[in-house]
């Protein structure tokens, strides 16, 4: 899947995957940081919060991407959280609506000549009493990596990845990684917060370090087009969140509707 020069990254996913605006930090999807390791690429991240891969269809988001490709750019998908929940609008099931949405996705990427990549999506950070790591997300994984087989496109398993990650962490050092502040630990969460499903910062860069790395090792992006994946120095302190106003206008154009 080389290329004789770099191409843009699109982004299709949910909230584990999207940008966000200060008002939410320390939270931040693994897109968020993608940019600080493949700088040689632009990354249009296009995921949104509260998505699935049925929603994301039905609400006209995956179209805007399709309008706008290029040969040769690659859309990562990364679905399932917001899947596997009950909401009419949103819920597939993994064998399924779920297989079917990531299907047309991966024809209509191809049909313009562009290359999907398939990204499982990371483990919630959940532990039981005995302090075994819960896989929560269920048969939504394995639905995807069947799909990938089907379809012989490139799967990156960020949640086998982060099973591996979130174990040696333990229920303790998961903190780190997802959004676990105590009361006036910071300002946009003033009574605290224990999320299990959101990455904090430093969970985010290391998941984006991974998919950076895939698609290195894999020859999905020239060699040129990463920077920093060996690197201590890039850290959650080097992301940055652009303040409302600022994030409202970058989000602008990515609108439900495909015709401007």
């Amino acid at each position: 899947m080389t290329h004789g020069a770099a191409r843009r990254v699109f982004l299709a996913g949910d909230s584990s995957v999207a940008d966000r605006q200060r008002g939410f930090a320390p939270m931040a999807g693994w897109g968020q940081p993608l940019p600080l390791f493949v700088p040689g690429a632009p990354v249009i991240n296009c995921a949104r919060s509260g998505a699935s891969s049925r929603s994301f269809v039905d609400r006209g988001r995956m179209a805007w991407i399709l309008h706008r490709l290029l040969p040769g750019d690659l859309v990562l998908l990364s679905f399932g959280l917001i899947d596997m929940k009950p909401d009419r609008g949103r819920h597939t099931e993994p064998f399924a609506g779920y297989q079917h949405y990531l299907r047309g996705c991966v024809d209509g990427v191809r049909d313009r000549g562009a290359h999907p990549v398939l990204v499982t999506s990371q483990e919630r950070g959940v532990f039981d009493a005995h302090g075994n790591l819960r896989r929560l997300l269920g048969l939504y994984p394995p639905a995807m990596k069947e799909t990938a087989a089907d379809k012989s496109v490139p799967l990156i398993d960020l949640n086998e990845w982060s099973v591996r990650r979130w174990r040696r962490a333990g229920p303790r050092g998961v903190r780190e990684i997802f959004l676990h502040l105590e009361p006036g630990d910071h300002p946009n969460y003033p009574d605290g917060v224990f999320d299990t499903t959101h990455l904090r910062a430093a969970g985010a860069v290391e998941c984006a370090r991974f998919v950076a790395t895939e698609l290195r090792d894999r020859s999905m992006l020239e060699p040129g087009c990463f920077a920093a994946l060996e690197s201590a120095h890039v850290t959650a302190e080097g992301l940055e969140w652009p303040d409302d106003h600022v994030f409202a206008e970058l989000t602008r154009n990515r609108t439900l509707e495909v015709a401007e």
